[in-house]
Protein backbone atom coordinates (compact mmCIF):
# COMPACT_ATOMS: atom_id res chain seq x y z
CA UNK A 1 0.00 0.00 0.00
CA UNK A 2 1.54 3.50 -0.64
CA UNK A 3 1.42 6.77 1.20
CA UNK A 4 -1.76 8.89 -0.46
CA UNK A 5 -3.20 6.01 -2.45
CA UNK A 6 -4.06 5.58 -5.85
CA UNK A 7 -4.24 9.75 -6.38
CA UNK A 8 -0.59 9.71 -5.93
CA UNK A 9 1.30 7.85 -8.85
CA UNK A 10 4.07 5.88 -6.80
CA UNK A 11 7.18 7.62 -7.84
CA UNK A 12 10.96 5.53 -8.21
CA UNK A 13 12.94 6.06 -5.05
CA UNK A 14 15.71 7.94 -7.04
CA UNK A 15 13.10 10.48 -8.25
CA UNK A 16 10.52 10.37 -4.98
CA UNK A 17 11.83 13.42 -2.73
CA UNK A 18 10.47 11.33 0.45
CA UNK A 19 10.55 7.89 0.93
CA UNK A 20 7.51 6.56 3.57
CA UNK A 21 9.19 3.44 5.70
CA UNK A 22 6.90 1.57 7.79
CA UNK A 23 8.31 -0.06 10.98
CA UNK A 24 5.93 -1.90 13.00
CA UNK A 25 8.03 -2.54 16.20
CA UNK A 26 6.16 -3.37 19.36
CA UNK A 27 8.63 -4.91 21.55
CA UNK A 28 8.50 -2.97 24.76
CA UNK A 29 4.95 -1.47 24.96
CA UNK A 30 4.45 -0.79 28.58
CA UNK A 31 0.77 0.43 28.87
CA UNK A 32 -1.41 0.43 25.63
CA UNK A 33 -0.73 -1.70 23.29
CA UNK A 34 -1.30 -1.49 19.87
CA UNK A 35 1.55 0.52 18.31
CA UNK A 36 2.58 -2.11 15.76
CA UNK A 37 -0.87 -1.57 13.90
CA UNK A 38 0.12 2.24 13.63
CA UNK A 39 2.07 2.43 10.14
CA UNK A 40 -0.53 0.49 8.60
CA UNK A 41 -3.52 2.41 9.70
CA UNK A 42 -1.80 5.58 8.69
CA UNK A 43 -1.04 4.76 5.40
CA UNK A 44 -4.68 3.12 4.70
CA UNK A 45 -5.75 6.88 6.01
CA UNK A 46 -3.89 8.70 3.94
CA UNK A 47 -5.78 7.43 1.13
CA UNK A 48 -8.22 9.97 2.45
CA UNK A 49 -5.98 12.85 2.39
CA UNK A 50 -6.81 15.89 -0.46
CA UNK A 51 -3.89 15.97 -2.23
CA UNK A 52 -3.15 19.96 -1.54
CA UNK A 53 -2.32 20.88 1.56
CA UNK A 54 -4.18 23.82 3.15
CA UNK A 55 -1.89 24.56 6.14
CA UNK A 56 0.82 25.57 3.12
CA UNK A 57 -1.29 25.66 0.04
CA UNK A 58 1.23 22.90 -1.61
CA UNK A 59 0.76 19.48 -3.19
CA UNK A 60 3.81 17.88 -0.87
CA UNK A 61 2.88 14.47 -3.43
CA UNK A 62 4.09 16.95 -6.61
CA UNK A 63 7.98 16.39 -5.10
CA UNK A 64 7.30 12.27 -5.43
CA UNK A 65 6.64 10.01 -2.72
CA UNK A 66 7.97 6.49 -2.34
CA UNK A 67 6.58 3.97 0.01
CA UNK A 68 9.14 1.15 0.78
CA UNK A 69 8.78 -2.17 1.57
CA UNK A 70 7.81 -2.50 5.30
CA UNK A 71 10.37 -3.37 7.94
CA UNK A 72 10.46 -6.52 9.17
CA UNK A 73 10.00 -6.06 12.86
CA UNK A 74 10.22 -10.04 13.64
CA UNK A 75 13.18 -10.86 15.85
CA UNK A 76 15.69 -9.46 18.25
CA UNK A 77 15.95 -6.16 19.00
CA UNK A 78 19.18 -5.66 17.74
CA UNK A 79 18.21 -7.16 14.47
CA UNK A 80 15.19 -5.03 13.79
CA UNK A 81 16.87 -1.73 14.69
CA UNK A 82 19.75 -2.69 11.83
CA UNK A 83 17.14 -3.21 9.34
CA UNK A 84 15.25 0.27 10.17
CA UNK A 85 18.72 1.75 9.82
CA UNK A 86 19.00 0.19 6.42
CA UNK A 87 15.97 1.07 4.98
CA UNK A 88 16.36 4.97 6.41
CA UNK A 89 19.88 4.48 5.36
CA UNK A 90 18.46 3.52 1.82
CA UNK A 91 16.91 6.75 1.59
CA UNK A 92 19.53 8.91 3.14
CA UNK A 93 22.48 7.52 0.73
CA UNK A 94 19.39 8.94 -1.86
CA UNK A 95 19.75 12.08 -0.83
CA UNK A 96 15.82 11.96 0.14
CA UNK A 97 13.92 12.41 2.97
CA UNK A 98 13.18 9.47 5.40
CA UNK A 99 9.88 9.58 6.68
CA UNK A 100 9.37 6.46 9.16
CA UNK A 101 5.88 5.62 10.37
CA UNK A 102 6.21 3.87 13.78
CA UNK A 103 5.93 1.31 15.68
CA UNK A 104 7.00 2.17 19.24
CA UNK A 105 9.39 5.09 19.90
CA UNK A 106 12.85 2.84 19.89
CA UNK A 107 12.60 2.73 16.19
CA UNK A 108 13.89 6.22 15.73
CA UNK A 109 17.43 4.70 17.38
CA UNK A 110 17.59 3.34 14.30
CA UNK A 111 17.00 6.20 12.00
CA UNK A 112 19.74 8.22 13.77
CA UNK A 113 22.19 5.60 13.30
CA UNK A 114 21.72 5.20 9.43
CA UNK A 115 21.67 9.80 9.55
CA UNK A 116 24.78 9.62 11.35
CA UNK A 117 26.50 7.99 8.41
CA UNK A 118 25.68 10.69 6.14
CA UNK A 119 25.41 13.51 8.12
CA UNK A 120 28.34 15.00 10.59
CA UNK A 121 26.69 17.57 12.37
CA UNK A 122 23.11 17.59 13.44
CA UNK A 123 20.10 17.48 16.03
CA UNK A 124 16.71 15.80 16.74
CA UNK A 125 13.88 17.76 17.55
CA UNK A 126 11.38 15.56 19.80
CA UNK A 127 7.77 16.19 20.50
CA UNK A 128 6.69 14.08 22.82
CA UNK A 129 4.78 13.86 26.23
CA UNK A 130 7.71 11.86 27.67
CA UNK A 131 11.27 12.86 28.29
CA UNK A 132 12.15 8.77 27.08
CA UNK A 133 15.80 9.42 28.63
CA UNK A 134 15.53 6.69 31.40
CA UNK A 135 18.79 4.05 31.12
CA UNK A 136 16.61 0.85 31.59
CA UNK A 137 13.05 0.22 31.51
CA UNK A 138 11.83 -3.02 32.30
CA UNK A 139 14.72 -4.36 32.05
CA UNK A 140 15.74 -3.33 28.56
CA UNK A 141 17.87 -0.45 27.38
CA UNK A 142 16.24 -0.62 23.67
CA UNK A 143 12.79 0.93 25.53
CA UNK A 144 10.46 3.23 24.12
CA UNK A 145 11.19 4.61 27.51
CA UNK A 146 15.16 4.94 26.83
CA UNK A 147 15.44 5.85 23.16
CA UNK A 148 16.41 9.53 23.50
CA UNK A 149 18.73 8.39 26.19
CA UNK A 150 20.81 6.24 23.78
CA UNK A 151 20.45 8.87 21.07
CA UNK A 152 22.35 11.30 22.85
CA UNK A 153 24.81 9.17 24.56
CA UNK A 154 25.65 8.92 20.48
CA UNK A 155 26.86 12.38 20.50
CA UNK A 156 23.62 14.10 18.87
CA UNK A 157 22.47 17.18 20.42
CA UNK A 158 18.19 17.04 21.26
CA UNK A 159 15.69 19.73 22.34
CA UNK A 160 12.36 18.08 23.38
CA UNK A 161 8.92 19.69 23.47
CA UNK A 162 5.82 19.62 25.11
CA UNK A 163 7.05 17.41 27.43
CA UNK A 164 5.03 16.45 30.65
CA UNK A 165 5.51 13.43 32.14
CA UNK A 166 9.17 12.19 33.12
CA UNK A 167 10.80 10.75 36.24
CA UNK A 168 13.01 12.06 38.49
CA UNK A 169 16.04 10.28 36.89
CA UNK A 170 15.34 12.03 33.71
CA UNK A 171 15.28 15.59 35.33
CA UNK A 172 18.53 14.98 36.61
CA UNK A 173 19.64 13.61 33.82
CA UNK A 174 18.51 16.56 31.58
CA UNK A 175 20.07 19.29 34.51
CA UNK A 176 23.54 17.48 33.83
CA UNK A 177 23.47 17.54 30.21
CA UNK A 178 22.53 21.15 29.79
CA UNK A 179 24.70 21.83 27.38
CA UNK A 180 23.59 19.41 24.79
CA UNK A 181 20.13 18.60 25.85
CA UNK A 182 17.37 21.70 25.92
CA UNK A 183 13.53 21.27 26.65
CA UNK A 184 10.53 23.51 26.57
CA UNK A 185 8.02 21.40 28.67
CA UNK A 186 4.28 21.54 27.72
CA UNK A 187 3.14 24.02 30.81
CA UNK A 188 5.64 26.28 29.80
CA UNK A 189 3.92 26.59 26.25
CA UNK A 190 0.86 26.58 27.83
CA UNK A 191 1.66 29.38 29.74
CA UNK A 192 3.66 31.45 27.38
CA UNK A 193 2.86 30.73 23.92
CA UNK A 194 4.14 28.15 20.90
CA UNK A 195 6.96 30.85 20.16
CA UNK A 196 10.09 28.99 20.95
CA UNK A 197 13.99 30.60 21.04
CA UNK A 198 16.24 27.69 20.01
CA UNK A 199 19.42 27.17 21.76
CA UNK A 200 22.43 27.79 20.93
CA UNK A 201 24.19 24.15 20.35
CA UNK A 202 20.85 22.98 18.02
CA UNK A 203 22.56 22.60 14.46
CA UNK A 204 20.94 24.45 11.60
CA UNK A 205 20.29 20.36 10.31
CA UNK A 206 17.54 18.37 12.59
CA UNK A 207 15.73 15.28 12.55
CA UNK A 208 12.28 15.72 14.16
CA UNK A 209 10.89 12.94 16.21
CA UNK A 210 7.22 13.23 16.66
CA UNK A 211 5.36 10.84 19.41
CA UNK A 212 1.80 11.11 18.98
CA UNK A 213 1.06 11.48 22.50
CA UNK A 214 2.84 14.85 22.17
CA UNK A 215 -0.83 15.96 21.38
CA UNK A 216 -3.38 16.52 23.88
CA UNK A 217 -5.54 13.50 23.95
CA UNK A 218 -8.13 15.54 22.92
CA UNK A 219 -6.35 15.34 19.60
CA UNK A 220 -5.10 12.11 19.80
CA UNK A 221 -6.39 9.59 22.39
CA UNK A 222 -5.24 6.89 20.13
CA UNK A 223 -1.88 5.93 21.43
CA UNK A 224 -0.73 3.93 24.23
CA UNK A 225 0.57 6.08 26.69
CA UNK A 226 -2.13 9.46 26.90
CA UNK A 227 -1.25 12.53 28.98
CA UNK A 228 -3.59 15.49 29.73
CA UNK A 229 -1.98 18.57 28.69
CA UNK A 230 -0.71 18.59 25.18
CA UNK A 231 -0.64 20.19 22.48
CA UNK A 232 -3.33 21.40 20.43
CA UNK A 233 -3.35 20.63 16.50
CA UNK A 234 -2.47 24.42 15.91
CA UNK A 235 0.10 25.00 18.66
CA UNK A 236 1.67 21.38 17.09
CA UNK A 237 1.81 23.45 13.57
CA UNK A 238 2.84 26.47 14.76
CA UNK A 239 5.63 24.74 16.16
CA UNK A 240 6.65 22.82 13.36
CA UNK A 241 6.72 26.01 11.13
CA UNK A 242 8.56 27.45 12.95
CA UNK A 243 11.37 24.32 12.97
CA UNK A 244 10.98 23.77 9.25
CA UNK A 245 11.47 27.63 8.72
CA UNK A 246 14.85 28.13 10.95
CA UNK A 247 16.13 24.50 10.55
CA UNK A 248 16.77 22.22 7.57
CA UNK A 249 15.19 18.59 8.04
CA UNK A 250 16.58 15.36 7.01
CA UNK A 251 14.18 13.66 8.15
CA UNK A 252 11.42 12.58 10.78
CA UNK A 253 9.17 9.90 12.09
CA UNK A 254 5.48 10.04 13.46
CA UNK A 255 5.56 7.31 16.26
CA UNK A 256 3.01 5.43 18.87
CA UNK A 257 -0.01 5.58 16.80
CA UNK A 258 -1.93 2.77 18.33
CA UNK A 259 -5.53 3.04 16.42
CA UNK A 260 -8.29 2.15 17.87
CA UNK A 261 -11.05 0.21 15.87
CA UNK A 262 -13.69 2.32 14.71
CA UNK A 263 -12.30 5.96 15.56
CA UNK A 264 -11.42 6.90 12.39
CA UNK A 265 -10.63 10.74 13.09
CA UNK A 266 -7.69 9.30 14.86
CA UNK A 267 -6.42 7.68 11.53
CA UNK A 268 -6.93 10.58 9.44
CA UNK A 269 -5.11 13.16 12.37
CA UNK A 270 -1.90 10.62 12.15
CA UNK A 271 -2.20 10.26 8.34
CA UNK A 272 -2.86 14.28 8.22
CA UNK A 273 0.36 14.59 10.58
CA UNK A 274 2.53 12.91 8.44
CA UNK A 275 1.56 14.66 4.95
CA UNK A 276 1.58 18.45 6.50
CA UNK A 277 5.08 17.52 7.78
CA UNK A 278 5.95 16.54 4.26
CA UNK A 279 3.77 19.65 3.20
CA UNK A 280 6.86 21.84 5.76
CA UNK A 281 9.76 20.06 4.04
CA UNK A 282 8.83 20.49 0.82
CA UNK A 283 8.54 24.14 1.02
Amino acid sequence: MNFHGDDVRPSPPDEALFHVIAAPMEQTVSYGAGAANGPAAILAASRQLELLDSYTGTVPAEHGIYTAPTVDCGGETVAVLARIEAAVGYAAAQQKIPVLLGGEHSVSLGAIRALRKFHKHFGIIHIDAHADLRDEYEGSKFSHACVMRRIHELGVPILQIATRAYSSEEQIYRQGNSDTLAFVDAQTIHRHGARLAWPAFLPERVYISFDVDGLDPNVMPATGTPVPGGLTWWQSMDILEQIFHQHTCIGFDVVEFAPIFGLHFADFTAAQLVYQMMALAAR
